[in-house]
């Protein structure tokens, strides 16, 4: 394996791609892997070490090559910051196709809570004009994800917001307006990726309609998507294991846990590229 840690943009400073990248031994005999990008949740205040490494390991060791972004939190995360940055970071893993051993047709996005929330909107909004602008005439159809994996995803701005993270992005302001430039559920269309989603039906932290609003976008505009509502479970839940754990109880699932098996599954045999 080879591990880097690359700044990819000198206008957005914070933003880091932790980079695991098989080896590409002539034994054997592959030339290209799918890749994923793994966008760990915490608020777009903080970034979870829960939903990082061990999440991209997993990945990793199914064959895929994986990259954790650390994007901007805070204040640095205000208006449209960690989109450009996960647009950025989808064209150049697949710049440096070459580099990575990356097939182009299979580059991923995944998050979780604001992370997720992070997956989806480059999933819906990869080709916005404030996008455009910060690829310099490239061809903007390099920044779409092939899909995106969501894993108990803030969505929306209205009623089952978690108003925290969309706060943040409407630069510390409650201002309805504001905040609905962010809620994805209005902004699904033709062009939105496919989506694998999972999530608790008594998650308490981001209320599983989310998933739900978004998942329901997806059928009105014939998109693909795969979703899995676990009847029981907290949010945070990450791998539902005790690698992830934290040493709380409430942080494992036996029956939750298959999630990853099932995702792992969907990108790596679900019949669509970029």
């Amino acid at each position: 394996m080879k591990y880097s840690q690359i700044k990819f943009s000198e206008k957005y400073s914070d933003a880091l791609l932790e980079c695991y990248i098989h080896s590409p031994y002539e034994e054997l005999a592959i030339s290209k892997r799918k890749a994923i990008i793994v966008c760990p949740g915490g608020g777009y205040q903080a970034l979870s070490e829960r939903e990082a490494e061990p999440v991209a390991l997993q990945y990793f060791a199914a064959g895929l090559n994986a990259f954790i972004l650390r994007y901007s939190i805070n204040e640095k995360a205000a208006d449209y910051a960690p989109l450009i940055e996960a647009c950025l970071a989808i064209k150049y893993v697949r710049d440096r196709s070459e580099e990575f051993c990356v097939d182009t047709d299979y580059v991923y996005i995944t998050g979780f809570s604001a992370g997720g929330h992070l997956a989806a909107w480059a999933g819906t909004q990869w080709h916005i004009d404030r996008v455009r602008e910060a690829i310099n005439g490239s061809d903007i159809s390099i920044c779409k994800p092939t899909a995106t994996v969501l894993c108990y995803p803030v969505i929306t701005s209205f009623e089952y917001a978690h108003r925290g993270s969309i706060y943040v992005l409407n630069g510390f302001s409650d201002d309805p307006e504001g905040m609905s430039r962010f809620s994805l559920e209005k902004f699904v269309d033709g062009d939105t990726s496919p989506a694998f989603l999972w999530h608790t039906a008594q998650d308490m932290g981001v209320p599983v309609q989310n998933s739900l609003l978004y998942a329901s976008q997806l059928a009105e505009h014939k998109i693909p998507f795969e979703l899995h509502i676990y009847p029981t479970g907290n949010h945070g839940l990450s791998l539902c294991n005790t690698e992830t754990w934290s040493k709380n109880p409430d942080m494992l699932s036996d029956y939750n846990r298959g999630w990853i098996d099932k995702a792992i599954k969907w990108v790596t045999e679900a019949p669509f590229k970029k």
